[in-house]
């Protein structure tokens, strides 16, 4: 037993090691400016499109004061109007399906997870797969089937795409599950039904919402499976494919201000849904 305890404490003992020089070095000087170097980095280009959004000026970098003019003109844009419209659309009912879909997957392998292994690497498959090879392939499976591309093909292949990110949420909240209660709830005399709805799905629900937020923030973002599975025309397009209609001519303020409202969306959904992963976990 003395052995054993010494055994795991010497091997941690380096993990232990690095984790603490990394909090260390995270605190001195040279430390945090490597932070806010970082953070500057990847924050830095978000923040000046943000403010040339609310620049005066028809140019792309000379500043002549604030305005909200290039948000007011997106709404006088039949063409960005229809593009919202779509996104909205595919988002909802992508997110809708896939996270049923995801949910309902999510805890067949759970209750069955010794013969899950195989099914599990089928079910994350589209979470490691690039997304043009995925793309190709949505595309290939359309087309022999002889599907004429549209909306409804951008919303089956944004479902492919979120069930896996959605079954994960779902799961990670499913490991930490007492299936007891669901046994002791058969066990009183409730049926599988009536158990799923007032013992399963009421621990559940955090983190089916949180599912589905992510959902809704990857279809709303996604650009490389909606250009290849929306066909020709402008009837399909999404608002990916329209910020990236708009920068072949030049990046302007009006692009800028469209960035700036998709990215918003996009990020209070991803917060809103962090938010609901750390109140589950307490």
């Amino acid at each position: 037993m003395t052995g054993n305890s010494a055994t795991v404490t010497v091997a941690d003992a380096p993990v232990a090691g690095r984790a603490g020089g990394a909090a260390a070095f995270r605190r001195t000087l040279p430390g945090r400016i490597v932070l806010l170097l970082v953070f500057g980095f990847l924050y830095l280009p978000i923040a000046v499109l943000v403010m040339l959004s609310f620049n005066d000026s028809g140019l792309p970098t000379a500043w002549s004061g604030f305005s909200t003019r290039w948000y007011s003109a997106l709404l006088g844009n039949s063409d960005i109007l229809r593009a919202a419209w779509n996104t909205l659309v595919v988002a909802i009912f992508a997110t809708l399906v896939s996270t049923i879909l995801g949910t309902l997957l999510a805890l067949g392998m759970e209750t069955r997870r010794r013969k899950s292994n195989g099914l599990e690497a089928l079910a994350f498959a589209p979470m490691v797969i690039p997304d043009i090879v995925l793309a190709v392939a949505l595309l290939t499976f359309f087309s022999r089937l002889g599907l004429t591309m549209g909306l409804h093909t951008i919303i089956v292949s944004h479902v492919v795409f979120d069930l896996a990110f959605v079954c994960s949420v779902v799961r990670a909240r499913l490991k930490h599950f007492d299936f007891s209660i669901v046994e002791a709830s058969r066990d009183l005399g409730a049926s599988g039904w009536t158990t799923f709805w007032r013992v399963t799905f009421p621990v559940l629900l955090p983190s089916i919402v949180a599912g589905a937020l992510l959902a809704f923030t990857l279809s709303v973002d996604e650009f490389i499976i909606a250009f290849f599975t929306a066909g020709a025309g402008r009837s399909s397009i999404t608002l990916p494919m329209q910020i990236y209609s708009m920068i072949r001519f030049g990046i302007t303020p009006e692009v800028n201000a469209l960035a700036t409202i998709v990215m918003g969306v996009s990020a209070t959904a991803l917060l809103i849904s962090q938010w609901l992963n750390k109140e589950q976990v307490r």
